[in-house]
């Protein structure tokens, strides 16, 4: 990315996503590939008065952990870690990997130990994000490995990233904000409604989301963002579901999954590829079978599968629904060590309704307000 791109990135994360504050403390978390995103982020959190703090990781030490370390190692919580999750006002975190299959070979019940090391971590982390004390955010800086997974030279994926955080345009912030009304627009309609249907290939399912808002995915939780999402009432769902991209947790593929629900929970699943994967995390542990989020995808510069779920849930036309722990600021009740985000492309021979009124037809919104 030209440093142009990189000046624009890190001034709207820090002003905008994050909004940034003297006296705040950032703690940005990634890896050495990510150092030019780095260093902009530093330049401009300092230009605010704030006190950044770089804690880079090097490629290979989570494999290292993960094949070599004992369950009290692999469950070791550094003190610098929690205290930031714990006590710091923003936090940024940049995905900058080399590899994206580096944990492939890894036991899942390995990972388990360690997710569930690090869930009440976790929980303390969304949870200060509700109440409104942390500001976080999610980005990735582009890297060769990214690139390969999305199919593309790395020049092309970097222009695929910065045209998806609207990064080409003078005032991103602006064109943030335009989202952001429209979203807010549907998501009003959306107020005090009760049920929701998804029909399309291979699905068939309807959940509850009485009592539970949307919240407004502008670019300030995730960036790129736009989406608007919920947490389904727990017990609810019923039906069938077939996600139509690959799908990735701790850097394992699973595809063409498919799923069945009984008052919400996964009673059948399956995948053409990585169903052992998938059945292991569905029975990591309770809250694993339920689902803990259900969102629109509504990023008109995404229309093309990345493998990268930062980007492939926000796809225009698409939702995404969640398996495991549920999003606090919706009401979302259900706990988890994962929340794994799985994405159904709806941009063809689909329909969502809500009370029994057409919502969404082919990845279109068909209301009016």
């Amino acid at each position: 990315m030209s440093d142009i791109y990189l000046q624009r990135l890190a001034q709207v994360l820090v002003r905008y996503s994050l909004n940034i504050e003297k006296g705040d403390r950032l703690a940005i978390t990634t890896t050495p590939h990510a150092a030019p995103l780095v260093r902009e982020v530093v330049r401009e959190a300092l230009r605010v008065g704030a006190y950044p703090e770089p804690m880079i990781t090097l490629p290979g030490i989570e494999e290292i952990f993960l094949k070599e370390g004992s369950n009290e190692q692999l469950s070791y919580i550094p003190p610098s870690l929690r205290i930031a999750r714990q006590d710091y006002e923003t936090s940024l975190a940049i995905f900058a990997q080399e590899n994206t299959q580096d944990l492939n070979g890894i036991d899942p019940a390995r990972l388990g130990v360690r997710q569930q090391a690090f869930s009440d971590l976790g929980r303390t982390f969304l949870q200060r994000g509700a109440d409104g004390t942390l500001r976080w955010c999610v980005a990735l800086f582009p890297t060769t490995a990214y690139a390969q997974d999305a199919g593309m030279s790395l020049s092309d994926f970097e222009e695929f990233v910065y045209y998806a955080c609207f990064l080409n345009e003078e005032n991103p912030v602006a064109r943030w904000l335009e989202l952001s009304r429209q979203q807010e627009r549907l998501i009003q309609w959306l107020k005090g409604k009760h049920q929701i249907h998804v029909r399309g290939l291979d699905t068939n399912l309807t959940f509850s989301i009485e009592g539970r808002p949307f919240m407004n995915g502008d670019g300030h939780f995730n960036f790129p963002d736009g989406e608007f999402s919920t947490s389904p009432v727990e017990n609810s769902a019923q039906g069938v579901i077939r996600y139509s991209f690959p799908t990735a947790m701790n850097g394992r593929s699973v595809e063409d999954v498919r799923l069945r629900f009984e008052n919400g929970v996964v009673v059948e699943a399956s995948a053409a590829q990585g169903q052992d994967y998938l059945e292991k995390m569905l029975n990591l542990d309770e809250g694993a079978r339920r689902l803990g989020e259900f969102a629109f995808g509504n990023n008109p510069h995404i229309n093309r599968c990345t493998k990268n779920i930062l980007f492939d849930e926000k796809i225009g036309g698409t939702i995404h629904l969640a398996l495991g722990a549920g999003i606090l600021q919706a009401g979302g009740l259900n706990q988890s060590a994962i929340h794994w985000d799985m994405v159904c492309d709806l941009r063809k021979g689909s329909e969502i309704w809500v009370d029994g009124e057409l919502f969404c037809k082919d990845g279109k919104f068909v209301v009016e307000f």
